[in-house]
């Protein structure tokens, strides 16, 4: 199924993880109708906002830097990877606190 920007949605959807929330941002502010693509855009927003802002809390405390740091970014790539294939397999794949917190935001 097409929808605004010209895609599939599900290539729409997985375009929104691409670069973490900035695409996400993108491609909510230009998609006004498919809820699918907003979903998964919104939830680009939601995770990879928070990483990144755990990401520059982490790196002001310098003594737990290194080991956490290495941890949230294993955890970026894996979650740019499962989301980006779910989203390609047009399958609306919640996380658990990120969907919710995802939901109540395009609900408003």
């Amino acid at each position: 199924m097409k929808q605004s920007l010209g895609f599939d949605e599900n290539i729409t959807a997985m375009l929104s993880y691409l670069l973490g929330w900035i695409t996400g941002l993108i491609i909510l502010l230009l998609e006004k109708d498919n809820s699918f693509v907003r979903f998964h855009a919104m939830q680009s927003i939601v995770v990879f906002g928070i990483l990144t802002l755990l990401t520059m809390v982490v790196s002001i405390v310098p003594f737990i830097y290194g080991l956490l740091l290495s941890v949230l970014n294993i955890i970026g790539v894996i979650l740019w990877i499962v989301l980006m294939i779910k989203a390609y397999q047009h399958e609306r794949f919640e996380l658990p606190v990120a969907s919710e917190l995802t939901n109540n935001l395009l609900n408003k």
